[in-house]
């Protein structure tokens, strides 16, 4: 009887053993295997992190399922409300918490670089070292001085582990497939362009252009001053150049000795200043057949295009005063609404 009376507390504390333990009856919880952990480490780091009930247990049940010696290391999320067996099964299959990276159009690799580090999966500095290297982007088969503007837009799923080189290099792949197609490469050849000038130039139509309708429009402005060997005289050029993407360059910056500033220098700047998006790429293959030379912004959208220097500065002059009135609008009105 006393031995029936121990079977029968025993698989009591079993059933228990295996049930989730209140921490995770709150929510999911995610869990770092290393892989230098053995199975007793494995099953001790899971008690101490809260995902299971008992290390003993869970280390039985490897041992019964024979799987002791083949748990996976990795990043995992223990769904809420998790058994013991549905942890161990997770280690056992790999299933390992994926991570999305989404890169937009426009994104530099400076961008990337600090969503990559936010997802915890590699250092931001070493994101802009890798990518930013020649000899990464001639190991892809890129001719050019780094990797900025050669990673496809688009969303990514990656886990933690995974190496940089081996994300940049899907993100390259995505752009040899969607962007860089023999089709697209031969197009650019009837334009007198390279690949390389191609997506540069789509760069900067990306950064110029927020309404999808004007992007042909804004790529032919920059063909035609290329044409005539005007400067660009493209803002987004100059924000690259000293990292301030998203700010207007004051006129100080406008001066700064820079290769990428293309008010002080001709012709395109020596790479893209971001990723293109394939709409960009088209717009430059496909401009709108207009005579313009100039634009500028009359919203935080539009822009007014020109022919002539004087009716581009006529329109300058309407920007800057529209500028003021919503600048003395927001001063003007209270925090909390507009004036009645």
């Amino acid at each position: 009887m006393a031995c029936l009376g121990m079977a029968a507390l025993a698989a009591v504390g079993v059933t228990l053993a295996v049930r989730p333990p209140p921490s995770l009856d709150l929510g999911a919880r995610t869990v770092e295997i290393p892989a230098t952990f053995g199975v007793l480490g494995i099953a001790r780091h899971l008690a101490e992190q809260g995902v299971i009930r008992s290390q003993m247990v869970f280390v039985g049940l490897t041992v019964l399922r024979g799987t002791a010696r083949s748990l996976k290391a990795g990043e995992y999320e223990v769904p809420q409300g998790a058994p013991l067996l549905a942890v161990l099964e997770l280690l056992e299959t790999g299933r390992v918490k994926p991570h999305l990276l989404v890169l937009p159009e426009g994104f530099t690799i400076r961008d990337l670089a600090r969503q990559i580090e936010v997802e915890g999966i590699a250092p931001a500095g070493d994101v802009v070292r890798i990518a930013g290297s020649p000899r990464t982007a001639w190991s892809f088969g890129i001719e050019s001085e780094s990797l900025e503007g050669y990673l496809f837009p688009d969303t990514y799923q990656v886990i933690k582990g995974v190496r940089v080189e081996e994300i940049l290099g899907r993100m390259v792949q995505r752009f040899r497939d969607r962007a860089a197609t023999a089709d697209v490469v031969a197009r650019a050849r009837q334009r007198g362009l390279s690949l390389h000038q191609l997506v540069t130039l789509a760069s900067i139509v990306e950064k110029e252009a927020a309404l999808a309708a004007e992007r042909p429009v804004i790529a032919r402005v920059f063909l035609n001053r290329l044409q005539r060997d005007m400067p660009l005289q493209a803002d987004p050029t100059v924000a690259y150049a000293l990292a301030k993407e998203g700010r207007p360059p004051t006129r100080g910056d406008l001066q700064v000795d820079h290769p990428f500033n293309t008010y002080k220098n001709r012709g395109l700047p020596p790479g893209p200043i971001g990723s293109p998006g394939r709409a960009a790429i088209d717009a430059v293959l496909e401009p709108a057949d207009v005579p313009y030379l100039y634009f500028v912004a009359i919203d935080d959208r539009a822009h007014h295009f020109s022919t002539t220097l004087e009716e581009h500065n006529q329109a300058v002059a309407r920007y800057r005063q529209y500028r003021a009135r919503t600048r003395a609008a927001s001063t003007l009105a209270p925090a909390d609404g507009p004036m009645l």
